[in-house]
């Protein structure tokens, strides 16, 4: 898999826009308590569901800002397949995520950051490329990364910091 670049193929403006809301609902998980992930999926340039991270929240593991922008869009939709539609997320997906996008067809996964630990799409595994898989997500990443991967990383410092105060 190769990941798109989103200015090459005249995206540029529109992921930024998108992604800009996705990172809207990250600080809605920041100011929770919540791991800073958010998510929002458009279909026909309009956001039909929005997430953020939810897991300690709700004390639910499949609560993850993808997850919970899905749900929304199905219910928008009344439809739990959305083939045209579009997610973007500021951090790359967990397999979970990534397992969920192909079960509802989504056309086109936008990512912000890279995830080292646990990304599935391009750090640690390429999932989209699984031979066994009946649906291909088209990828782009790399839009905001700096913005997307700074949240994360200040998050986790302040959160060691107050584990552990040296």
């Amino acid at each position: 898999m190769t990941l798109k670049d989103p200015n090459s193929e005249g995206q540029g403006i529109e992921d930024e826009q998108f992604m800009r809301a996705a990172f809207e609902e990250a600080l809605v998980s920041q100011a929770a308590g919540e791991v800073p992930v958010g998510a929002v999926v458009v279909l026909n340039g309009e956001i039909i569901g929005r997430g953020h991270n939810r897991v300690v929240s709700d004390h639910d593991p499949s609560a993850h800002a993808e997850i919970i922008a899905l749900r929304q869009a199905g219910q928008t939709l009344q439809n739990y397949r959305m083939p045209s539609a579009s997610l973007y997320v500021t951090i790359e997906p967990c397999s979970m995520c990534a397992g969920a996008l192909v079960h509802s067809r989504i056309q086109t996964l936008v990512f912000g950051a890279p995830e080292p630990r646990a990304g599935v799409v391009c750090s640690q595994r390429r999932f989209f490329e699984s031979d066994f898989l009946n649906h291909r997500v088209a990828v782009r990443g790399g839009v905001l990364t700096e913005a997307c991967g700074e949240l994360m990383q200040r998050f986790f410092s302040e959160r060691r910091s107050r584990i552990d105060p040296a």
